[in-house]
């Protein structure tokens, strides 16, 4: 006797029933700009990721929107120590922000100015939280790593497990390009 395969219907519900969730953008909508979201950090893709990213908007007269996601660490058993950790977290962002917002004056872009974003828990949920919470979010931007062991955690996290159910596109920008490269693509 031979099995009949399901039919791919079913196999394909689970995105399905996430898309019917999720709400449409309203990135044309009057009074909306389409905003380019770049996750920045301290890793050398990042960078590749905001020119593209800022070369984008700047050109479709949308937004540049960073988003600066404290990961939690040790799980702190006081209080205080936990709020000092967080404290600290902030700063780091802070700072980050002034040195992207350096980058992209040194890049040419100083009419560009970006929404910054802070949140705090683990990159991945973050991130998806975000663009489910702000319709304006249109374009997800990252930076590939040219690490040959791979494109970076969280470029194979997004792309590789979510990319078929993600509410936006995701732009990956292949860390073997250089600044000018990226700026003529963008």
């Amino acid at each position: 006797m031979v099995k009949k395969k399901q039919p791919a219907e079913t196999k394909k519900a689970p995105a399905t029933e996430a898309a019917k969730l999720r709400k449409l953008r309203k990135i044309f909508a009057e009074g909306h700009k389409r905003k380019f979201l770049v996750v920045v950090d301290e890793t050398p893709e990042c960078e590749s990721a905001l020119a593209y990213a800022a070369s984008r908007a700047q050109r479709t007269l949308g937004q540049l929107a960073l988003l600066y996601v404290i990961e939690p660490g040790v799980d702190f058993q006081w209080l205080g120590v936990e709020e000092i950790a967080r404290e600290e977290g902030h700063s780091k962002a802070k700072a980050v922000f002034r040195l992207f917002g350096l980058k992209l004056r040194a890049m040419g872009f100083e009419g560009l100015a970006p929404e910054e974003i802070v949140r705090e828990g683990m990159k991945a949920e973050e991130i998806t939280k975000l663009i489910e919470e702000d319709q304006d979010i249109g374009v997800l931007v990252l930076g590939a790593s040219k690490d040959p062991s791979g494109p970076g955690p969280l470029v194979s996290t997004l792309v590789g497990r979510h990319a078929g159910t993600f509410a936006v596109p995701i732009t990956v920008v292949p860390g073997c390009l250089g600044i000018e490269e990226i700026l003529a693509l963008a």
